[in-house]
């Protein structure tokens, strides 16, 4: 089973602890849900740990076979890793989140899930995700044959990297004012060129919408479709966002025709067939899942050459 990781849109933490863990999973409550994951690390304390998996393991086993709903778990160590592939149903999940993977336990959780079909989504939130050297390590072993063909995402863990700042994110600015902005933009240069999709971080404050609508804004400019979810009200701010507007549509249909000449100018701006082919058939596809966002006058296109722009 393979995905496509712009189809996550936002996806939804829920903690394993909650009641309603299982209408979720069926889609009987929260239907709009393109992904959900269900959190059996952070978002559980120790004391609720064996609840927690008691709940999931009630959830798998009378959860629905298939559908559009993608739910993963996050697993809060190897030995939990090991405890649900063991109960009943859990092979109707899409995967696992790995929280704070790195190069040297990456090995360990590949061994438990190598002979099933679940895809992976490991999270960036250790200390060596501040090495670029480390990165660079990581991802040689994510691009291990087998592996890499079930890497859906990379999730990136923005609370735990503000932890190890010894900060929590400031309430009146986006994550890329502060000193995860850099580094979130080193990650993208580190994974994204080798195929590799990046998930932005949570946003944690449910009371500033205009802010959150921007912090998406400026995860979309670092070619990340996907964020982490913390509330259901949170999600259709989200997903907005991934539209696409007319126009874009109209330049991308453009760039992909084959008539077209390598370089014309278009809505006031210069396409170049060969280097903006990949963002045209992103926007398409973008436009498939999420639809577009407004109707616009179609822009002039001037099938010439570069020296016109």
């Amino acid at each position: 089973m393979m995905l496509n990781g712009q189809l996550l849109g936002a996806t939804l933490y829920v903690p394993a602890t909650h009641q309603d863990l299982l209408p979720i999973a069926n889609r009987a409550k929260l239907g709009h849900l393109r992904s959900v994951i269900f959190c059996t690390e952070d978002a559980v304390a120790e004391r609720e740990l064996e609840e927690a998996l008691l709940n999931l393991s009630l959830t798998l086993a009378r959860m629905n076979t298939g559908g559009p709903l993608q739910r993963f778990v996050r697993v809060r160590n190897l030995e939990v890793m090991e405890r649900v592939l063991a109960m009943p149903g859990a092979d109707k999940l899409a995967g696992f989140v790995l929280p704070k993977l790195t190069r040297h336990n990456l090995p360990s959780y590949w061994r438990l899930v190598r002979d099933t079909a679940h895809l992976l989504m490991p999270t960036l939130e250790t200390v060596d995700v501040f090495n670029e050297t480390e990165m660079q390590l990581l991802r040689v072993a994510l691009e291990e044959p087998g592996v890499r063909q079930r890497i859906l995402a990379l999730r990136i863990g923005g609370n735990d990297l503000f932890a190890l700042l010894g900060m929590r994110r400031p309430r009146g600015m986006t994550i890329y004012r502060t000193p995860l902005g850099p580094l979130i933009a080193r990650l993208v240069t580190t994974f994204m060129p080798y195929g590799f999709a990046l998930t932005s971080p949570v946003f944690e404050y449910l009371d500033n919408p205009a802010l959150l609508d921007l912090e998406v804004t400026e995860d979309l400019a670092h070619g990340m479709i996907g964020k982490t979810a913390i509330h259901p009200d949170q999600i259709p701010l989200i997903e907005r966002h991934y539209q696409v507007n007319q126009t874009d549509i109209e330049v991308a249909t453009r760039i992909m025709d084959v008539a077209s000449p390598a370089v014309f100018r278009m809505d006031q701006a210069m396409c170049e067939v060969a280097t903006h082919m990949p963002w045209a058939r992103a926007i398409m596809e973008r436009a498939s899942l999420y639809g577009v966002a407004e109707a616009a006058p179609a822009p002039r296109a001037h099938p010439a050459n570069l020296h016109i722009v």
